[in-house]
């Protein structure tokens, strides 16, 4: 009697598609392990200094009015280190981050104010961090009071 090879077609398509799954599975990148700004700020790296900028954003009521930089700068040095922030549209600010410190910007009573913000609130603007001769540009988000844990950095 002739047996059909019929019943196994259906087996070896299930295994053909497992083994595929696990392959494509196994040369996927882990992206957890990448650096990633976990909020709503950007993060800048420097990728040949130790230093970067975590979670920067401006907050502003409206579009060329004052705006609050909020954001931390992390220096990771053995040496005191100075970051320049300029945005699109308002004079550069200065910062200077002792050695093995990071700096916690807009927070604790003392704003960090650009002069005048180039969009309405919910848009982005160019900015560039740079540090020691390097510069990264970025996207930095504006926000305003609608969110309430933003309310209180609302320059007046």
């Amino acid at each position: 009697m002739a047996r059909s090879a019929r019943p196994a077609r259906p087996a070896l398509a299930v295994a053909a598609t497992a083994a595929g799954a696990l392959l494509l599975g196994a040369c996927a990148p882990i992206t957890t392990q990448l650096p990633y700004a976990p909020s709503d700020g950007s993060r800048v790296d420097f990728e040949d200094l130790d230093v970067r900028g975590l979670n920067l954003l401006l907050i502003s009521p409206e579009e060329g009015a004052e705006g609050n930089v909020l954001g931390a700068l992390a220096n990771n040095t053995s040496e005191e280190v100075e970051f320049v922030l300029t945005v699109s549209g308002a004079a550069p600010l200065t910062f200077v981050v002792p050695a093995e410190e990071t700096a916690y910007l807009g927070t604790d009573g003392v704003e960090t104010l650009v002069d005048s913000v180039a969009t309405i609130p919910g848009g982005t603007l160019e900015a560039t961090l740079s540090v020691d001769g390097s510069s990264e540009e970025f996207f930095i988000p504006v926000f305003d009071a609608t969110l309430p844990e933003y309310a209180e950095y609302v320059p007046s």
